[in-house]
C-alpha cells in the first residue's frame, strides 16, 4: 500500500468514526434522566409515609413512648373540655348535660371576684416569671467565671439540690424562718406574722421559689456556655479584656439563642401559677393576696362540685396562656429569628 492509499484509509477511518460518535451523541441526547427528587416530591402521601418510617424507624420507635404518653395525658382529656358548654349532670355523663354555650363563661366575668383574682395571678407569675427567669442567666455567667472545676461543680450542686425538696417541705421551712418572734427571719419583724401580711405575700412566694429552682434552671445555660471555643476567651484577653467583657462580649451572645427559646415557652405559663405552694400558703389573712385562678378552680370545682363552672375558668387560663405564647413567639421570630414554631 502506498502512502498516499494509506492517508486515504486514515481518513476514510476518521470520517466514519465521527459519524458513529454524532449518531452515539445524538442518541444520548434522547435518553431522559430520572430525577429521583421529583419524583420523591410527587408520589402519594401513603408513600411518603411508608418511606420516612422505613428510613427513620429506629428514631419513631424511641419516642413512641413519650408520645403515648403526652396522647394519654394531655390530648386524651381535653374531651372533657365539653364541660365548660354544658350544664354538667353526673347521671347523664360528659355528654349528657344541657349545653349551655359560654354561659359559665360569662358567669366568670361578672364574678365579684374576678378583677382581684387575676390581678393577684398575673402580680405572682410576672415578678416569679422575670426574677426566676434572670436569676438563673446570672448565676450560670457567675459559675462559668470559676476556674476550679471541683469548686465549680461543688457550687453547681449546692446550688441545684433545693429542687429536689418537696412543695410542703418548702413551704413549711417558710413558716418556721418566718414565725413570728423565734424565726430565724421572722425574730426580725417583732410579733408581725409575714405569712399573715397580704402585701409580704407575692415577694415571700417568688424569692423561695427562685432560691429553689435557680440552680436547676442554670443547668441548661451552662451547657450553653461549655459550648464556647476557648479561642475566643483567649483572643478576647489578648485584647485586654476583663471578666465583665468576657461576659459582655462572649457569654452573653453566645447564650441568647438559647434566652429566647426559654422565654418564649415561659411565656406560655404566664397565669400558670403553681397551685400546691400557694394553697400551701394561704391562710384567712393573706387570701386577698393569694387567691389565684388555680386555687379558685379548686374551690369552686372540687370542694363546691361545680364541675362546668372550674372546667371553663381553667379553659380561660389555658386560652390566655396560649395567647401570650403565639405573641411571644411571633415578637422573638421577627425581632431576633429566634422561634419554636
Amino acid at each position: 500500500m502506498t502512502s498516499a492509499q494509506a492517508a486515504r484509509s486514515r481518513m476514510k477511518g476518521i470520517k466514519t468514526g465521527n459519524t458513529h460518535g454524532a449518531r452515539a451523541d445524538k442518541e444520548s441526547s434522547n435518553i431522559s434522566i430520572t430525577d429521583n427528587e421529583w419524583v420523591a416530591k410527587h408520589q402519594p402521601w401513603y408513600k411518603k409515609l411508608a418511606n420516612h418510617f422505613k428510613r427513620y424507624w429506629e428514631i419513631w420507635t424511641m419516642v413512641l413512648p413519650a408520645l403515648c404518653f403526652v396522647l394519654l395525658f394531655s390530648y386524651v382529656p381535653m374531651y372533657g373540655i365539653q364541660l365548660a358548654f354544658r350544664d354538667y349532670d353526673v347521671t347523664k355523663g360528659l355528654t349528657g348535660g344541657r349545653w349551655v354555650g359560654t354561659e359559665y363563661f360569662q358567669q366568670f366575668f361578672r364574678d365579684p371576684l374576678f378583677g382581684e383574682i387575676i390581678r393577684n395571678t398575673f402580680r405572682i407569675s410576672l415578678w416569679t416569671l422575670v426574677m426566676g427567669f434572670i436569676a438563673p442567666i446570672i448565676l450560670a455567667l457567675l459559675i462559668n467565671q470559676i476556674g476550679n472545676q471541683k469548686i465549680k461543680g461543688f457550687v453547681q450542686t449546692i446550688t441545684y439540690m433545693p429542687h429536689f425538696i418537696s412543695t410542703v417541705v418548702i413551704v413549711s421551712m417558710i413558716n418556721i424562718f418566718l414565725s413570728p418572734g423565734n424565726g430565724l427571719l421572722g425574730r426580725f419583724f417583732g410579733r408581725t406574722s409575714l405569712m399573715g401580711n397580704p402585701k409580704a405575700f407575692t415577694p415571700i412566694y417568688w424569692i423561695s421559689e427562685v432560691w429553689q429552682h435557680m440552680g436547676w434552671n442554670c443547668i441548661i445555660y451552662l451547657a450553653a456556655l461549655s459550648s464556647v471555643d476557648t479561642a475566643l476567651y483567649e483572643a478576647a484577653k489578648i485584647d485586654g479584656a476583663g471578666r465583665m467583657q468576657l461576659i459582655r462580649y462572649v457569654d452573653i451572645p453566645t447564650i441568647m439563642p438559647t434566652i429566647g427559646v426559654l422565654l418564649i415557652l415561659n411565656m406560655g405559663s404566664i397565669l400558670g401559677v403553681g397551685f400546691e405552694k400557694v394553697w400551701l400558703m394561704q391562710n384567712t389573712l393573706n387570701i386577698t393576696a393569694s387567691e389565684v385562678i388555680s386555687t379558685y378552680t379548686y374551690r369552686i370545682g372540687i370542694l363546691d362540685t361545680q364541675f362546668s363552672y372550674s372546667t371553663a375558668i381553667g379553659l380561660f387560663n389555658s386560652l390566655v396562656n396560649f395567647f401570650f405564647l403565639i405573641v411571644a413567639n411571633f415578637i422573638a421570630k421577627k425581632t431576633s429569628d429566634t422561634s419554636i414554631f
